[in-house]
């Protein structure tokens, strides 16, 4: 079997971008390749053509273009093109591709097309209560009824998306994001700068920091020692304007809060590991992921997790046995679970454990990329 995936995004030093998307891509494709299926991806948008090899997983990059009209139809159909004439050389078995801005509308590919669900702008417009710009809703609706079948990463994600989108439930499937969880073991899980509260994941209003911010203001008159760690990098606030989501943070922060965050914008994906080891307790308020990789992350380095009760986190985590689940908006609710784990090291430790035993049982990347196996040959059976 020879599976193509295509992406704007890809963990690689000559890669522009990579995010949380791209490495559950990589996570895949690498662990595919260790079950001897032939691995290709298309990596679109990028600063120069070229073709290099990582882990056995071969990675075409390709270049971004303008034109003089049309971009948006012409660049498309260039990637199409590349893409076609790879999968006709190297005799690529089936294509996958993200729901993102519906970047395969406009495509026609000699191959199953297969479309996972990393998060459509429709769905996170829907979870954010924010309106679509039309064209995009177009775009994504195009792309979708041009593939073959689904993948979910959550339950919660398929069927909002189905019903977003009037798709046939028989063509989805859900298969969770996996880990390499021997990239994630934590030799001294009771070793950790106390009190230290940590958030992943860009600084914008979706994902609930703006909430996070009096949150914590609750937190440090419990716990005047605790401490807040943010990464990831800013981003404007749509429904203000603001150019930077943390000054609103900021604004919201009480003076006792401020002076104990620390902001440390993007790191290196290397050293997110090294963050998340030493924090106590690890936090996601999010109104809207699909699935959430940093908390599955945080869950394998046995960290206890006090993430969203939406949809999608209630198949991560089961509350109160291997971390806690709290709407975003319930403030008082969420500072509490905050501080009765800061406040007890054995709390800690026993939802550590627990949390590192839900992410082998369910989030193993070579129990889930078996399962990506058996789906991409169903789909290529019955194209």
């Amino acid at each position: 079997m020879h599976i193509g995936l295509i992406t704007s995004e890809y963990p690689h030093s000559k890669v522009l971008h990579a995010a949380g998307i791209a490495t559950s891509i990589k996570n895949l494709a690498v662990a595919l390749v260790a079950k001897e299926v032939d691995v290709t991806v298309f990596v679109y948008h990028q600063n120069e053509d070229a073709i290099i090899e990582d882990q056995g997983v071969v990675i075409h990059l390709i270049k971004k273009k303008t034109y003089s009209f049309l971009t948006w139809y012409k660049y498309r159909k260039h990637i199409q093109h590349y893409v076609n004439k790879v999968v006709k050389e190297k005799h690529i078995n089936l294509l996958e591709a993200p729901d993102w801005t519906g970047i395969t509308a406009f495509m026609n590919f000699k191959v199953p097309l297969v479309i996972r669900f990393h998060g459509s702008d429709a769905y996170f417009c829907k979870l954010d209560n924010r309106k679509q710009k039309f064209k995009n809703f177009v775009f994504e609706k195009l792309a979708l009824q041009k593939a073959s079948a689904f993948i979910a990463p959550t339950t919660y994600a398929g069927v909002e998306t189905q019903k977003i989108f009037g798709l046939d439930k028989k063509k989805i499937k859900t298969i969770h994001y996996g880990l390499q969880l021997n990239h994630f073991v934590n030799e001294t899980p009771k070793q950790y700068n106390a009190n230290t509260i940590l958030y992943i994941g860009t600084i914008i209003r979706k994902k609930g920091v703006l909430e996070l911010a009096q949150i914590f203001n609750t937190v440090i008159e419990t716990n005047p020692e605790a401490k807040l760690v943010l990464i990831g990098g800013d981003a404007p606030d749509i429904k203000t304007g603001s150019t930077s989501t943390y000054a609103l943070m900021e604004n919201l922060f009480t003076e006792k809060a401020k002076q104990s965050v620390n902001y440390l914008g993007k790191i290196p994906y290397a050293e997110v590991k090294t963050q998340i080891e030493k924090a106590q307790v690890c936090i996601f308020p999010s109104f809207a992921e699909t699935l959430g990789m940093v908390t599955i992350e945080s869950m394998a380095l046995q960290k206890p997790v006090v993430n969203t009760s939406i949809g999608w986190a209630q198949e991560l985590i089961d509350d109160g046995v291997n971390g806690y689940l709290v709407h975003p908006t319930h403030l008082a609710l969420y500072a509490e679970k905050i501080c009765s784990l800061l406040n007890n090291t054995e709390l800690c430790s026993t939802i550590g454990k627990a949390a590192r035993l839900k992410v082998e049982s369910t989030f193993d990347i070579g129990k889930q990329a078996n399962k990506n196996i058996e789906y991409y040959s169903h789909v290529i059976n019955n194209a």
